[in-house]
């Protein structure tokens, strides 16, 4: 089945922004939980993994609204990963209702950054963004209710 998601990666707080997020969201995460580094199967084509690594995340996900995906890993430097946040992307959030918008977004932007307060746009839609206390950035658009 196809579908749309967002992959993350984190400089080893995976763990504790998606705990944040299912705060926010609910539901629980997918795909057989939470995998870590430890699940990788030895190779020899893999060096060793350094210890403190091990209880890292390689992989989880957890669903939003309407079918749309958070993913995200833990990118270990010791693994060759060097994670810059930018501000080249954002979720997009489309709640179905102002009061939906309104908890997603207080939620979101706690310990973080407003960047534009939910506010009623000329195109139609309540609308505001925020960057999380991870770094991420989210847009809310609203065209409920």
């Amino acid at each position: 089945m196809a579908r749309v998601s967002t992959y993350l990666n984190f400089p080893r707080k995976t763990e504790e922004a998606f705990n944040f997020y299912k705060s926010i969201f609910g539901g629980e995460f997918g795909n057989d939980g939470v995998a870590r580094f430890s699940d990788i199967p030895p190779s020899d084509e893999m060096p060793p993994l350094a210890e403190e690594d091990k209880d890292l995340i390689m992989h989880i996900e957890l669903p939003l609204l309407g079918g749309h995906v958070l993913m995200g890993t833990d990118a270990p430097e010791s693994m060759g990963f060097k994670v810059n946040f930018g501000n080249n992307s954002y979720i997009n959030l489309e709640p179905d209702t102002k009061a939906e918008t309104k908890r997603l977004f207080d939620g979101l932007s706690e310990g973080g950054i407003v960047t534009m307060e939910l506010q009623q746009m000329f195109w139609g839609a309540y609308y505001g963004s925020c960057t999380d206390k991870f770094g991420v950035q989210w847009m809310f658009n609203c065209t409920g209710n």
